[in-house]
Order: structure tokens, then C-alpha cells, then sequence
């Protein structure tokens, strides 16, 4: 049985002062712990955020995609701007039509532009934009139990069986990392933690370390993702 997909946490240098940024932006609820954001009906995950004193070094593994779907996307980039964000250039050409922010600790996203028709239909959070090969996203797909919606030319996305959101890999080649992932995911199995963990190393997934209840274990790309019993 698929493990499910509980939140994606973000190492931060401020957790509350982040926290507070994005529950603004995307107007999910905080938790009473101020640090995990409650997400709205049309995300699958909560998100979490985690005290870190490592600087931020390079492009994260992982971005949002924001969409226009019910905002402008001008309004939503001066929203962004006004609570912190920055421009940010990653490379993008001058007539690609998305616009790259930086939040407050750095964290690159996306807002997307109207009319984009591989996130109609999406909510305001419409996509996790990950660097990753066709290998990962096939593991996540059976990880999570989440259909693939897209394998072509190395790139892979899954969504939830219901739809309305994506989880998006761009294929080879990936980008250089250093020191932990800044954001990663975390699971809560259905069942028994330890038939969940060799579930998923047969999967292409491998131990790192068991933590008591939780068990942080390492996807086919390398990337960090804890599992645990409750969430």
C-alpha cells in the first residue's frame, strides 16, 4: 500500500519568519506551532518548516510553481514582493513568460502565467517543480501511488489520482548540490514502519537512518525523505 505524502519541509534560518511568508502568500492556516502551514483543499501536503544555520548554496532540488489561475500574475508578484520576496535570474530568456522570485531565505519559485494549459484546472499552489531523472519520478509514482501524467524525453510528472496538482521532474542533467537538501520530503506510512521502508528500497529507495519512529532514507536521485508512523 502507498505511503502517504505528508509534507514537504523546508530548512530555514527562520522557520517562524518563513512560515509566516508563506501561509500569506498562499493563504494557508498556520498550525498553533507557527512553524507548519495547513494546506487548502487543493494541496495534498502541509508545509513545514525546520531551524537550519547551513547557508543556502545553489538551486534548491525542489520549487513551487504559483499559477494565474485564479490571481494575476502581476498582482500575485507584487503581493510576493510587498510580504519579501525578491527578483530573482536563475537564466531564464527575456520572453519566457514565467516570473522567477527568491523568498525571503532565498528559495527560488515561480509565478506562472495565465492561460498556461499544463496547470489548468490546478490551484494557486498548481506545482512542485523538481530536478530529477526519469528514474525518480517512476519511484515516486509508486511510492505515492500517484499516476504519471507525463514521461516523455527523460522528464516525468505524477498527480494525485483526483488530479489538480503535479509533481514535475526535468530529466538529466541535474544540477550540482551541496550539503543537505533544503527542502525534502516526508511520508507517513500506512502501514507497519518497517514494511513501508523495505516497500520502498525495493522501490530504488535506501536506508540512511532509523530515528525511533521515523526513518530518513534517501530516493534513486540521492535526495533526503523521511518516513514515519504518524503525521
Amino acid at each position: 500500500m502507498a505511503a502517504r505524502l505528508h509534507a514537504l519541509t523546508v530548512r530555514a534560518s527562520d522557520p517562524q519568519a518563513l512560515a509566516a511568508f508563506w501561509g500569506e502568500l498562499l493563504g494557508w492556516e498556520r498550525a498553533p506551532e507557527g512553524v507548519v502551514l495547513l494546506p487548502d483543499a487543493d494541496t495534498p501536503f502541509r508545509l513545514a518548516f525546520v531551524p537550519t544555520d547551513e547557508p543556502k548554496a545553489g538551486l534548491n532540488q525542489i520549487h513551487f510553481h504559483l499559477t494565474s489561475n485564479s490571481a494575476s500574475q502581476a498582482d500575485t508578484v507584487a503581493r510576493a514582493l510587498g510580504l519579501g520576496a525578491s527578483h530573482l535570474d536563475v537564466g531564464q530568456l527575456p520572453d519566457e513568460d514565467h516570473v522567477v522570485l527568491a523568498d525571503p531565505d532565498g528559495n527560488e519559485f515561480c509565478v506562472i502565467e495565465a492561460g498556461n494549459n499544463w496547470l489548468a484546472g490546478t490551484g494557486f499552489l498548481g506545482e512542485v517543480a523538481a530536478d530529477g531523472t526519469r528514474d525518480v519520478g517512476i519511484f515516486w509514482a509508486a511510492a505515492l501511488g500517484w499516476p504519471l501524467v507525463w514521461d516523455e524525453d527523460g522528464e516525468t510528472a505524477i498527480a494525485p489520482p483526483a488530479g489538480g496538482f503535479k509533481i514535475a521532474w526535468g530529466g538529466p542533467p541535474l544540477n550540482e548540490y551541496a550539503g543537505p537538501r533544503r527542502i525534502y520530503v516526508e511520508l507517513v506510512a500506512v502501514g507497519a514502519l518497517d514494511a513501508e521502508v523495505e516497500r520502498l528500497v525495493s522501490l530504488g529507495a535506501r536506508e540512511v537512518e532509523w530515528r525511533g519512529s521515523e526513518v530518513e532514507m534517501a530516493d534513486p536521485d540521492g535526495n533526503e525523505l523521511v518516513v514515519r508512523t504518524t503525521g
